[in-house]
């Protein structure tokens, strides 16, 4: 009989100093970006839409800021207890963020009914997320990853008045962030075994807020 223990699907690897360098830097430049889309999204909203729309490309640049600037100061600390609270208010941060990437659109384009059950959805379960990690309860990286890319996807159930409401050129860029994300995920699983994964990890993260940026910024309205 073997007496060799599995190897479990996922344990957490200690980021390299190059790969922290490398993780602070990349999410520095998302947080750049993130301030430099506030007032560009702001204008053109303000210029083309309502209130609604304003107010909803307004609150998805501002969580993007967020996750980013809490992502680079995770990444950019020493290990201690600083760090251990960076990693759950990073986590949470991504709740968040979600949450803020739908707001554009249930506001702005799905609106009524499904728009405001949408929001209510996302933002309810966002605000779980955030408990579960801030409290500790959700420590799994797997499990997270599984409920991040769940509530991603969430938007499939107004498919259809999307699809509807949506030009064509939006909804791709639309999907095409949310495949990006999806493909982070995915990269995400080789964290604990391939160098600079998590790296790979960030820059389709990149990948996915610019796409959703160009989505808010065209179409949100």
């Amino acid at each position: 009989m073997s007496t060799t223990t599995p190897r479990p699907l996922f344990v957490a690897r200690p980021q390299t100093l190059g790969e922290e360098i490398a993780n602070a830097i990349s999410h520095g430049i998302g947080f750049l970006l993130a301030v430099a889309s506030l007032p560009i999204l702001a204008v053109v909203s303000v210029q083309h839409g309502g209130a609604a729309d304003v107010v909803g490309a307004s609150v998805f640049a501002a969580t993007m800021i967020v996750l980013y600037l809490v992502s680079a100061l995770y990444h950019a600390v020493p290990r201690g207890a600083a760090k251990r609270w960076l990693a759950r208010i990073d986590h949470a941060a991504i709740f968040v963020f979600i949450a803020g990437s739908y707001t554009p659109f249930v506001l702005g384009v799905l609106r009524g009914g499904w728009g405001w059950s949408l929001f209510g959805v996302v933002w309810a379960l966002a605000a779980l997320g955030v408990a579960a990690k801030l409290l500790n309860r959700l420590r799994h990286p797997l499990a997270s990853t599984a409920l991040y890319v769940a509530m991603g996807w969430v938007a499939m159930i107004a498919v259809v008045p999307l699809v509807q409401r949506l030009p064509a050129a939006g909804l791709a860029w639309l999907v095409g962030g949310g495949l990006a994300y999806t493909a982070g995920a995915v990269v995400f699983l080789f964290d604990n075994r391939v160098r600079y994964a998590h790296l790979a990890w960030h820059l389709l993260v990149m990948a996915g807020s610019g796409c959703h940026f160009f989505a808010v910024l065209g179409y949100a309205r």
